[in-house]
């Protein structure tokens, strides 16, 4: 464990470095950054504490959609990999990373494996996609080469070859979307495969949380776990951070790796969230030499966690994401994020598949609406009921064929599966 996973004024002394650094970096090599800090308060030399950071302009999504190429630091010859993000918020970005920030990644995602309590000892099955532009796949791969373990990079879906795979060489760990669990527990059931009897003891969950606000395993963790006997970690990240954050076994919070970021957690007042606040996740990754950013505002809003941990570690902890700032909803007096539906639904298990879509009604309010295929078992007045007691407030359902719903979810040109559609 580094000092600076334990000691507070280590870490601090080490981010004021680095951002001094980091600034000195912009100023001299990108386009985008040398117009943009052209007014700010503070330079490279001025920056004499943390606080001094928050006289720097935040950089927004659209700034990096805008501009994209302005945030390119280097001649595109010693660029090695070039990712895009998903587009969930908007038009794709791509980031542009070096030998070195190849080698960062790989470091990055080791570490977060160390973190969940992996070594070289664990065999990996990637049940996510490596190509596509999708810096996630490539991350975890890279991440095993430096960590010393062995991987089986067997992608999405096609449960046979999954089973298969983990009957075939006894993957330890597995790296998966934690909704695609509880289908695969469903094929192991009808193969008459136990889940228990094999050799997985631990799933790293990417993109969908698995603990709820207050960190307690959300009902979605709780089915997995009652069926299959594995430790699920949460992970946090975004391909414009090229950092991840990860949870350790205590499950109080997924932890930032001190070395590769600083990030802020920023309440709307501007003030930073005290331990168990929640607020705007505002980044700024250290050593990246490509496509660098300052104060990057992810518009996910998290609870900041900074009493130490029981694992022994002090860093900074991020709770799940409970919402992003661009989508909060306004719906029928009820604040309310679209997570907190997606999560809910994910839940059920009367619920085989759905898509949430919000649009404005001829007043101009916020209408959100769910298309859902059930299960046979399942009832609308069910979902309704659940939907009224957790929500407080009921979205029109509509119900489709599994088949409509796998058509709205799953784009063939799209890496990731998409269930919120905003019509605003």
């Amino acid at each position: 464990m580094s000092p600076l996973e334990t000691s507070a004024l280590a870490r601090e002394n080490f981010h004021l470095t680095g951002l001094r650094e980091h600034l000195t970096y912009l100023l001299a090599h990108s386009p985008f950054y040398r117009e943009h800090l052209k007014w700010a308060p503070a330079t490279a030399k001025e920056l004499r504490g943390l606080e001094d950071l928050q006289g720097l302009p935040f950089t927004e999504k659209d700034d990096l959609a805008r501009d994209n190429m302005a945030f390119l630091c280097v001649p595109m010859q010693e660029v090695r990999d070039i990712v895009t993000t998903s587009g969930t918020l908007g038009d794709p970005v791509s980031c542009f990373l070096t030998a070195n920030d190849l080698d960062r990644l790989g470091r990055n995602e080791a570490h977060s494996y160390r973190i969940a309590g992996c070594t070289a000892d664990d065999t990996f099955q990637l049940m996510t996609t490596i190509d596509k532009r999708f810096m996630a796949g490539l991350a975890y791969f890279l991440g095993v080469q430096q960590l010393g373990g062995r991987i089986i990079r067997s992608g999405p879906g096609a449960m046979q070859l999954q089973w298969e795979s983990i009957q075939r060489f006894g993957p330890t760990v597995l790296i998966a979307v934690p909704s695609f669990i509880p289908k695969l527990l469903r094929h192991a059931i009808e193969q008459g495969i136990d889940p228990n009897a094999t050799s997985v003891r631990r799933i790293i969950c990417i993109g969908e949380p698995v603990r709820d606000a207050t960190l307690r395993p959300s009902l979605l963790a709780q089915r997995i776990t009652t069926e299959w006997d594995v430790e699920l970690f949460s992970t946090y990240a975004s391909t414009e951070m090229q950092t991840a954050f990860t949870e350790c076994g205590e499950g109080r919070g997924a932890h930032l790796i001190p070395e590769l970021m600083h990030v802020e957690v920023l309440k709307e007042n501007g003030e930073h969230a005290k331990d168990g606040e929640a607020g705007e996740v505002v980044v700024t990754p250290l050593g990246v030499q490509g496509s660098p950013v300052l104060r990057y505002r992810t518009g996910d809003i998290c609870h900041w966690h900074d009493a130490p941990c029981g694992c022994g570690r002090n860093t900074p902890r991020l709770g799940p994401v409970v919402g992003r700032r661009q989508q909060l909803l306004k719906f029928k007096g009820t604040s309310l994020y679209p997570n907190a539906i997606i999560d809910l639904l994910a839940q059920m298990r009367e619920v085989s598949s759905f898509v949430v879509e919000v649009e404005r009604d001829e007043m101009g309010l916020d209408e959100v609406i769910l298309r859902l295929s059930l299960h046979d078992a399942g009832t609308e007045d069910q979902v309704k009921e659940e939907l009224r007691s957790k929500l407080r407030v009921s979205p029109c359902v509509i119900l489709c064929d599994r088949e409509q719903i796998d058509r709205m979810r799953f784009n063939e040109n799209e890496r990731k599966p998409r269930i919120f559609f905003d019509r605003r």
